[in-house]
């Protein structure tokens, strides 16, 4: 019998998931609110539901008689996954351990109580809490929002001034009644990509992270192998093993953010669901397979381990973010690369007549890039031609 698949997001992010289970012979349910996204199209069926309402979504994955759910590239569903798995016995993380996957308090308190290098906090719902962190942590610190996406409702605070004037944004735009103040550590981000299934961790990954500066740093590409895999990945890889333990994660993909400073790492965030930016892709290329179809089978509950082999050598390689440097209508995009084996993947999502703007943040992605290579060095070299054949002529805002 047909396996039927509710996919949560209907986004560009979303698309290689369904094309992968139409590969693999998987009914798919795109699961979203109603909109102008992409993703409906390559879905069998579609459900408009709110993916941020965990009931809701439960309600309709029991009328659609779903036997998986997953996501990629986004932590919206993050809880209603766990729900709909604990409440229809499906293969993926539980409740708990989603909620706690997708709410940065209650992440921060389980890695702190398993004892996870991550960075000191204050919970801090007034003023008056506000000034008490302050005299706690050393600066600079972090005003953070628990319920957004992205950067959204996160400020770097160089000042007590600038974290109270950061307090009042950041409490505007969450949905909650307080927010995290953390100390901010200052080194360069990392990540780790893993997958667990039945208790074990079937593979771990750290990849360098090409970050955007904006007020954190925040990811716009990546690749592999780990610079420091020699001095600090099995430092990374023990790190993140703790933390997918300590917020109990099971059955599903893990996108871990870390940070290093002085041959310390320290776990940022993670949750259960595969990464966004390429990684999906960059895990896939390394290993040598669809790491989509690797999604779907675990969330199926099938076996993935064999495909994971411990003394894998793997393929370096690359993604890399496009992004507008000025704001503008676009009015041409001239691709001049050369043909390239290595070069796998140079996309856009705009077109002539589309508005950009300078990057901010993953809404304002313009497109991909995805290479590989012998060495990560080659991969490097090989993304400057690339980037240096783009031209994206605008007519700039007035």
């Amino acid at each position: 019998m047909e396996k039927r698949v509710m996919i949560l997001g209907a986004s560009y992010s979303q698309i290689p998931l369904y094309q992968a289970a139409k590969k693999m012979g998987i009914h798919t349910i795109a699961a979203s609110i109603k909109g102008p996204y992409s993703g409906f199209d390559h879905a069998d069926e579609c459900c408009y539901v709110d993916i941020s309402d965990p009931q809701a979504v439960v309600e309709a994955a029991k009328k659609l008689n779903i036997d998986g759910i997953a996501t990629c590239s986004l932590d919206l569903g993050m809880a209603a996954i766990g729900a709909v798995c604990e409440e229809l016995k499906l293969p993926g993380p539980s409740k708990e351990a989603a909620f706690r996957a997708s709410n940065k308090r209650e992440m921060k308190r389980a890695l702190t109580r398993a004892g996870v290098q991550t960075a000191a906090f204050v919970e801090v719902s007034d003023e008056k809490e506000l000034e008490e962190a302050l005299n706690k942590l050393s600066f600079p610190v972090i005003v953070k929002a628990v319920d957004l996406m992205g950067s959204r409702g996160i400020y770097r605070c160089e000042t007590p001034e600038e974290a109270r004037e950061n307090y009042k944004k950041t409490m505007e735009e969450t949905k909650k009644d307080y927010c995290l103040v953390e100390e901010f550590i200052q080194g360069e981000i990392f990540g780790v990509e893993a997958m667990i299934q039945n208790g074990r961790i079937i593979y771990e990954l750290p990849n360098n992270i090409e970050a955007f500066q904006g007020d954190t740093p925040s990811p716009v590409g990546h690749s592999v192998p780990f610079r420091q895999m020699d001095t600090l990945g099995g430092q990374a890889i023990k790190q993140t093993a703790l933390a997918i333990h300590a917020l109990g994660l099971d059955n599903c993909p893990v996108n871990c953010d870390m940070i290093k400073k002085d041959g310390k790492v320290y776990v940022i965030e993670l949750t259960g669901r595969s990464g966004a930016t390429g990684i999906s892709e960059m895990v896939g290329i390394y290993y040598g397979l669809d790491y989509y179809e690797m999604i779907l089978r675990v969330a199926l509950g099938m076996e993935v381990a064999s495909y994971f082999p411990e003394d894998h050598q793997g393929v370096a390689n690359l993604t890399h973010t496009l992004m507008a440097d000025q704001a503008g209508t676009i009015k041409s995009i001239e691709n001049t690369i050369p043909a390239d084996d290595n070069i796998l993947e140079v996309s856009f999502n705009v077109e002539p007549g589309d508005e950009v703007r300078p990057y901010q943040n993953g809404r304002d992605r313009i497109g991909q890039v995805i290479l590989r290579g012998k060495s990560l060095e080659e991969c490097e070299s090989r993304l400057k031609k690339v980037l240096a054949g783009i031209q994206l002529r605008l007519n700039e805002k007035m």
